[in-house]
C-alpha cells in the first residue's frame, strides 16, 4: 500500500529533502529502496502526453532518479491527444493531460483492455498575452471569443468588439498551440464554447508554447493563449491579461491564488496524469508516483504551476490506491 504520510508534507523543503522522499529512507550507500520489499528499484517507466505537464514530471523524474539509478523514466510531450493514443495502445506507462480523457478515448482503451484512472497532479491556467507595450490589461471572454472563433475577419485590434481601453488599431496577429495539445483543446472549449472550433488563419506554434512567448514579446500588437507557468518562466517579456468576470464584472487576474480559489474563470484548469493499472503492479512505477504524490507541492511549485489543495491531493491518492488494488 502506498504511504500517506504525503498528506502532511510540509509547505517548505528543498532538494535534499526530495530526494531522501524518493528513497522512503537511506540505506547506507545512497540507493533507492521502494516498494518491492527494500530492495533496489530498477526498471524503465515511460510517460509521454501533454506539453504542460512534462516539466512537472521531468522534475519529478529527475529527483526520483537521483535516489533510485537503477530507473529510468522517459518522460516525452507529444501533446495530450498523442499522448493518448499511444496510451491505449498499451506504449507507455502514464499518460500526461491538460485536459481530461474524453469519451472516443475511453472506448479506445477500453477496448484495447487499458485500465486506467484520471488523477490530477497540478493546477494551471491559461492566460491571453499581450506585448508589454500594449495598453489593454483586462479582456472578456467575449472579445476573445471574437478574436478567436472559427471564421472571425477580426485583423486588427480596431476589429475587437467589447474592448474597455483604448488600443491602437494595428494588425493583429494571433499565436497558438496545434490541433494536439491539451491547451488548444482547453481553450477551443473555454472560449468559442466548443473544442476544436477555432479560426484557421492563425500562427500554429505547434507543441512550443515558448515559441507564442518569443512572438509575442518581439511584436507589439501580437496576442496569443500560452499556460499560466510559460508566463512566470518567461520573467516579464509578455503580458497576461486579466479576464472579466462575468459574475462580477471585475478584472480577474491570472495569480495562483485565484486559480486555487477558482475565480479565474473559465481559464483556471486541473492538470492530470492517467497512470495504468498494470504499470502499477510493477514496483519501480508505484514507488515513482509514491514519490511525485509524497511531493507534489514543492515540485509543483519549483515548476511555477499551483499546487494542489487538500481535498485534491486526498483524492488523488484514493484513485492510485485504488488501482494499485490497496
Amino acid at each position: 500500500m502506498i504511504s500517506r504520510k504525503w498528506l502532511q508534507v510540509a509547505s517548505v523543503a528543498g532538494v535534499l529533502a526530495l530526494s531522501l522522499a524518493a528513497c522512503g529512507g537511506d540505506n547506507g550507500n545512497g540507493s533507492g529502496t521502494g516498494a518491492n520489499g527494500g530492495e533496489e528499484l530498477t526498471g524503465e517507466i515511460l510517460v509521454a502526453g501533454s506539453s504542460t505537464v512534462t516539466p512537472l514530471m521531468e522534475r519529478g523524474a529527475q529527483l526520483f532518479q537521483q535516489a533510485n539509478s537503477g530507473v529510468r523514466v522517459t518522460v516525452t510531450s507529444t501533446g495530450t491527444t498523442a499522448g493518448f493514443e499511444r496510451f491505449c495502445r498499451d506504449e507507455t506507462d502514464i499518460s500526461m493531460a491538460s485536459r481530461p480523457i474524453n469519451e472516443e478515448e475511453v472506448a479506445t482503451c477500453g477496448g484495447a483492455g487499458v485500465e486506467f484512472d484520471e488523477v490530477q497532479v497540478a493546477n494551471d491556467a491559461l492566460s491571453a498575452v499581450v506585448h508589454p507595450d500594449n495598453p489593454l490589461t483586462c479582456i472578456s471572454i467575449e472579445s476573445l471569443h471574437a478574436m478567436w472563433n472559427e471564421g472571425s475577419t477580426v485583423d486588427s485590434w480596431g476589429d475587437v468588439p467589447g474592448l474597455e481601453t483604448e488600443v491602437p488599431d494595428e494588425s493583429l496577429e494571433l499565436y497558438g498551440p496545434g490541433t494536439d495539445s491539451g491547451t488548444f483543446d482547453y481553450w477551443t472549449e473555454a472560449v468559442n464554447g466548443d473544442e476544436d472550433v477555432i479560426r484557421t488563419d492563425y500562427n500554429s506554434i505547434g507543441e512550443d508554447d515558448n515559441a507564442a512567448i518569443n512572438a509575442v514579446a518581439g511584436d507589439p500588437w501580437a496576442s496569443a493563449y500560452v499556460p499560466f507557468s510559460f508566463i512566470e518562466e518567461a520573467g516579464g517579456i509578455v503580458k497576461p491579461l486579466a479576464i472579466l468576470s462575468p459574475d462580477t464584472g471585475e478584472c480577474v487576474e491570472p495569480t495562483l491564488e485565484n486559480v486555487l480559489t477558482g475565480v479565474y474563470v473559465p481559464l483556471g484548469r486541473p492538470l492530470f496524469i492517467y497512470p495504468k493499472g498494470e504499470a502499477l503492479q510493477r514496483p519501480e512505477v508505484l514507488a515513482f508516483l509514491e514519490f511525485y504524490m509524497e511531493n507534489q507541492e514543492e515540485v509543483t511549485s519549483s515548476a511555477s504551476y499551483v499546487p494542489m489543495n487538500d481535498e485534491q491531493v486526498a483524492a488523488a491518492q484514493a484513485k492510485v490506491d485504488e488501482l494499485a488494488g490497496s
